[in-house]
């Protein structure tokens, strides 16, 4: 009898260790109790997922509120090639290509001048803010936009004939060069003995004429310019201004003061950091008929708005009257400040 009553009392205790370090609980059923089975739940502690036919506790999918996700991201520097062993920095490159000789087969925005090893592309620049050179019809009408077309004429007769003439008769009548009666009608010789009188200057006597050609000549081509220009176009014409294309390159060189040393985004790198906000056309007659350019950019991390200006000149490519007028197109915002040059460190 001792024995026994040992035993169960043995029992008890294992059942309470039980309970306390493995936390068991047990229900009251009608196996343990005098409850009847109608009263006391199904038991389903035991069951870890849905059983059969939706029988057991639902899945809950929802992550636990004491848990925590740790990501660690680790930049390794790559100063050698794995498959080839080569060195990746501080190497010569194999091959130097000039490519400034080259007329570019297609709609070519980069100034290239240089390829090194076939994939780097290097534009080369010294002290000079000339940006583009090209017809004032591929500028002020198709925006700068694909390879230069045909129609490639005589800008002045097209936006200010009656002063173009004008001024055309005044000048022969002063310098006393025979020429044809129209500068449409100009020949090599022509050319050639209006731009030997013409060398020194225009004579005073066509001062007025010289001006109001000038003047209308600007005008209408500010007003031509800004016709074209939309909201959907404006951008686009900034990146050929700038001469962004669909590669990055390299501007090195220098100015008067100090060198150049910069990569030129593509228009993809240029929208990620900055929006375009305004761009403004505006006549401004000097010497020679000139239109400006400003752009007003806002960086999208700084929240900073910044212009950008240049300007266009639309002058003889060959002196006066030597032949079709040329667009050159200047920045006048220094390149370092210019939205999209991004410094080398």
């Amino acid at each position: 009898v001792e024995s026994g009553a040992l035993i169960e009392a043995l029992l008890m205790l294992l059942n309470l260790l039980m309970a306390v370090f493995m936390e068991k609980t047990t229900s009251k059923t009608s196996a343990n109790s005098s409850r009847p089975s109608s009263q006391t739940p199904k038991d389903e502690s035991a069951l870890g997922h849905a059983g059969p036919h939706t029988k057991g506790k639902a899945t809950d999918p929802s992550r636990s509120g004491n848990t925590r996700t740790v990501e660690t991201v680790t930049v390794s520097k790559v100063p050698f090639c794995e498959t080839c062993g080569e060195d990746l920095r501080g190497r010569r490159p194999l091959s130097v290509e000039w490519k400034g000789s080259h007329r570019a087969p297609g709609d070519e925005v980069a100034p290239i001048d240089l390829r090194i090893d076939h994939v780097y592309l290097v534009s080369c620049k010294y002290a000079s803010k000339i940006m583009i050179n090209t017809s004032p019809f591929h500028l002020f009408e198709r925006m700068l936009r694909g390879p230069q077309g045909t129609r490639n004429g005589d800008w002045y007769a097209e936006v200010a004939p009656t002063e173009y003439q004008a001024l055309y008769s005044a000048t022969l009548a002063a310098v006393g060069v025979p020429a044809a009666p129209e500068p449409s009608r100009l020949d090599a010789r022509d050319r050639a003995g209006l731009a030997a009188a013409l060398a020194g200057g225009w004579p005073d006597a066509v001062e007025d004429a010289r001006r109001a050609f000038v003047r209308v000549v600007t005008a209408q081509t500010a007003l031509r310019w800004r016709r074209q220009v939309t909201a959907a176009s404006a951008e686009p014409l900034l990146w050929r201004l700038l001469r962004m294309g669909s590669a990055p390159y390299f501007l090195l060189g220098g100015t008067l003061d100090a060198p150049l040393r910069l990569r030129i985004a593509t228009p993809w790198d240029w929208r990620q950091s900055f929006r375009l906000r305004r761009f403004a056309i505006e006549a401004s007659p000097s010497a020679q008929p000139s239109v400006t350019w400003r752009a007003g950019v806002e960086d999208r991390h700084r929240g900073e708005l910044c212009d950008v200006a240049g300007h266009v000149e639309v002058r003889w490519s060959h002196g006066r009257f030597g032949g079709n007028p040329e667009a050159k197109v200047y920045l006048d915002t220094p390149h370092r400040l210019v939205p999209g040059y991004f410094a080398l460190s």
